[in-house]
């Protein structure tokens, strides 16, 4: 039995509902561990907070409407007692950046144990920050590079971005991402824009030379 008390509330937040039925069935084996509830996307993890009250949050990045970013930096302004462990597959150097930045207090991969998240959980409740080994390099590496100017590219538009660098047309990105064409053209319009650039090549190139993707 779990105590009612003392056990820390958890709200899983992923657009994957077997990723959030792995991660159900983690929490049921540690008895200071209680899932409060599950979303399936940022914005529903902004309205469960406030219903819920959940202690720690686990955030997927990557999700429809609302991505794990912007989630992060509105739950951290409005609830701020609420700890973020961003848990993705991703690890770029400027995406553990910038959910750092949003407020987040950990970035673990999804590849992490079930010891190591059950430890970053209480840690997380303690105000403690825990970061995969994979992040804590991403951040030493930023910190040696050469500064690049604040693209400000959203969660998606990295996402985005990434695909271009694989060589994804943009029909390809749409039917990846499950999200329309003109959407497509309007996130690559703006990475264009922040960039500075005029060519999807010249985009593609930056990136891989700077190391905004993998």
């Amino acid at each position: 039995m779990k105590s009612e008390t003392n056990a820390i509330k958890v709200l899983i937040v992923d657009d994957h509902a077997v990723v959030r039925k792995g991660l159900r069935s983690f929490l049921q084996a540690y008895d200071d561990l209680e899932l409060v509830g599950e979303a399936s996307d940022g914005d529903e993890a902004v309205q469960f907070c406030e219903k819920l009250q959940p202690d720690v949050i686990l955030m997927d990045l990557m999700m429809p409407r609302m991505d794990g970013e912007t989630a992060t930096a509105i739950i951290r302004q409005r609830f701020p007692q609420v700890q973020i462990i961003a848990l993705t597959s991703f690890k770029g150097d400027r995406l553990v950046q910038k959910l750092l930045n949003a407020g987040a207090i950990g970035y673990l991969l999804k590849n992490v144990s079930a010891d190591e998240l059950a430890q970053s959980i209480r840690a997380a409740r303690s105000g403690q920050p825990t970061l995969s080994p994979e992040a804590t390099k991403a951040l030493i590496n930023s910190a040696t590079q050469p500064r690049l100017p604040d693209l400000n590219l959203t969660a998606r538009e990295m996402e985005v971005l990434k695909l271009m660098a694989n060589g994804f047309s943009n029909p390809q990105i749409a039917e990846k991402l499950s999200i329309s064409r003109s959407t497509v053209k309007f996130h690559v319009s703006s990475i264009l824009a922040k960039m500075n650039l005029n060519t999807r090549t010249e985009v593609v190139s930056f990136a891989l030379h700077n190391h905004l993707v993998d």
